[in-house]
């Protein structure tokens, strides 16, 4: 407990758990640097983690870097579940589309599998999903209609949000990458993608929204992947129609990006803007 003794003093409890040797290294290492004990920097970290992470996005790598064809993986899928339960993402290669709901990973390649085993991902952005206000959208005739339904939630056109809506969708129109050869521009790979046409289908869109001015390193506007209620047909989202949908919303301030710290990724030229080419692809 955290309660304060009638002196006024918060009692102190032990807390023992695992860590890596190398974090371990690293912990000690900025201890001394900051001439801290390990005991304060821990406690620090946690007040920090526990109170800023309902409003906090990690993403791994970049959509510029997506964008150049980087898609080798950089960070694992279990550290990647460490930061967030709901987001969207891609898997090395370009195999298929990410789709990661109440902390489940979903891989969406023609079909959809479930991972449950460990493994690294080139690109994703999650968040723990804490919903801040809920509201109904009625029948929609296209995407670009229940974007315009969204907008007037969103808190500011610059912050971050994350949207989940769920429902019966008259149709669905969605697409999944596949594996290409290594180096192949994002552009050039969507040309080839997967595509799949749902008709009266129970599901999920998982959306995060982005700000214009974060082309860089996210993917600006809505980008909306789906799964299906029985976890058997999902993709990115290219366009749907639908009688009604609830939708829940979170604003997201805080934004970890996590580099790739070796591979590709070091030696890509990224200075090209990649927004165009990232709304041509999407």
């Amino acid at each position: 407990s955290n309660a304060k003794t009638p002196d006024g003093v918060v009692p102190m409890a032990n807390l023992v758990v695992k860590i890596s040797s190398l974090l371990d290294d690293v912990a000690r290492d900025f201890s001394k640097e900051r001439k801290t004990s390990l005991d304060n920097l821990v406690s620090a970290a946690l007040t920090e983690y526990l109170q800023s992470s309902p409003r906090r996005m990690y993403q791994i790598s970049t959509s510029s870097a997506l964008v150049e064809g980087v898609y080798s993986g950089s960070v694992s899928s279990s550290t990647l579940l460490e930061h967030g339960d709901f987001g969207i993402g891609t898997f090395e290669g370009l195999d298929g589309e990410m789709v990661i709901l109440d902390g489940e990973i979903y891989q969406v390649a023609g079909s959809v599998q479930r991972r449950t085993d460990d493994f690294l991902v080139p690109f994703a952005a999650v968040t723990h999903f804490t919903e801040d206000a809920g509201f109904q959208i009625g029948k929609l005739a296209s995407l670009k209609e229940l974007e315009a339904a969204c907008d007037p939630h969103r808190h500011s056109d610059n912050l971050f949000h994350a949207l989940r809506l769920e429902g019966i969708f008259d149709t669905m129109h969605a697409r999944a990458v596949h594996p290409v050869p290594k180096g192949t521009r994002l552009l050039d790979a969507a040309e080839t993608q997967f595509e799949f046409h749902f008709r009266d289908i129970e599901g999920t869109l998982v959306c995060l929204w982005s700000p214009r001015y974060s082309s860089s390193f996210s993917i600006p506007g809505y980008h909306f992947h789906f799964i299906s209620k029985d976890r058997k047909r999902g993709g990115h989202v290219l366009d749907c129609t639908a009688q009604g949908l609830h939708a829940r919303i979170q604003v997201v301030s805080q934004y970890d990006v996590r580099l790739p710290e070796s591979g590709s990724f070091l030696t890509t030229n990224l200075d090209k803007d990649p927004a165009s080419d990232l709304a041509k692809a999407e």
